[in-house]
């Protein structure tokens, strides 16, 4: 444990996976959480999340996600958080951007995209429908996901960037999860975009997708790795306190053991994310197999771990409100978005199989 944070709720783990620029971003990330949780939130959703964003740009915390011109990209960084004309606003926190992948038919099966992009004479032309993309209708920039017909399934899709304010672009209402998150379906009428909206070479969408999600699945494992550490915490906050047949909760072996399963899981979920997070920065070799492998166990393990501090905390833990209720509601989308457990369980599997994993 960092000495510096050994007193307070949140520290980085002193593990060799770390330099000293990730323990000073840590307590500049750590200090920005705690100046937010006394601000006032906006009654618009949408405005409350870009105020947001503006506030970790003039913190420098996006600096994680868009480095600055020369910087190399850091997925320690990244993990210790969660050049086009975009990126600069994207970096400030100015602008937000949004991927917009998923479709009311296709799920988590990408290759199946049914999302339409024609080449015309002056760019490309847009038709189609997204689903549950995370910050539809507040973001200023949109990278989409669509077939251009290079070849079948995963091989004839493009990614294109859209702006919000083009002609044919739409979005519906936000939608409703279980835990409060900012998403929206997209509709593409016939939206005109020029030929410098192409991302890469037509055809090679599948393969940018995909190594953006081995970039951003093990800071999802770290968002889980956070929420179980909290959930954990506020478990033992609980049973010190609580008096159950004479005595603290803590004495009972019961409890105790309890209390060990939920240590074990942040303990392996962490060394899962970061293992992948050092791979990536120092051996330049991040697969999917590690990036995968780092999602799956640090979500599952995030979900045992809200619904142990559920257990623990009784009648509270089940209280609208109450902190465990909600970490525990947020738990369970972890295991869907981002690709479901069972997706992982298919990318980790097949890299054994197949001899292209390496543990």
């Amino acid at each position: 444990m960092n000495a510096e944070f050994a007193d307070q709720d949140w520290y980085l783990f002193d593990w060799p996976f770390f330099e000293q620029s990730h323990h000073d971003l840590a307590r500049t990330a750590a200090e920005w959480a705690k100046a937010q949780a006394n601000q006032d939130h906006a009654e618009d959703f949408a405005a409350h999340c870009r105020a947001i964003v503006a506030s970790l740009g003039t913190a420098g915390l996006l600096e994680t996600i868009v480095p600055p011109d020369g910087a190399t990209f850091d997925a320690r960084s990244l993990c210790v958080m969660r050049e086009a004309k975009y990126l600069p606003g994207c970096r400030a926190g100015t602008h937000v951007a949004a991927f917009a992948l998923t479709e009311p038919e296709g799920g988590s099966d990408v290759a199946s995209t049914a999302t339409t992009a024609t080449r015309t004479d002056d760019g490309w032309v847009i038709d189609g429908h997204k689903t549950l993309i995370s910050n539809a209708g507040f973001a200023d920039h949109y990278l989409v996901v669509a077939r251009t017909g290079e070849a079948p399934g995963a091989k004839g899709l493009s990614v294109f960037v859209v702006d919000a304010d083009t002609p044919g672009i739409s979005f519906g209402e936000p939608i409703d999860f279980i835990a409060e998150h900012p998403a929206a379906p997209i509709a593409f009428n016939q939206c005109k975009i020029p030929p410098d909206a192409l991302i890469g070479e037509a055809g090679q969408g599948f393969a940018v997708a995909m190594g953006a999600f081995d970039i951003f699945r093990p800071s999802v494992g770290a968002a889980g790795v956070g929420l179980a550490r909290r959930a954990m915490a506020e478990a033992l906050r609980y049973v010190r306190n609580r008096q159950l047949f004479g005595k603290p909760m803590a004495e009972q072996q019961g409890v105790q053991m309890a209390v060990a399963e939920m240590a074990s899981d942040v303990d392996t979920a962490a060394l899962a994310v970061y293992r992948a997070a050092w791979v990536n920065d120092v051996r330049d070799d991040l697969t999917s197999y590690v990036a995968s492998m780092a999602k799956l166990v640090a979500s599952e393990a995030a979900g045992r771990v809200a619904d142990r501090a559920v257990q623990l905390s009784g009648g509270a833990g089940v209280t609208r409100g109450n902190l465990v209720e909600k970490l525990y509601r947020e738990a369970r989308a972890m295991r869907i978005y981002e690709g479901a457990s069972e997706v992982q369980q298919l990318i980790v599997g097949r890299g054994l199989l197949k001899g292209r994993a390496r543990p």
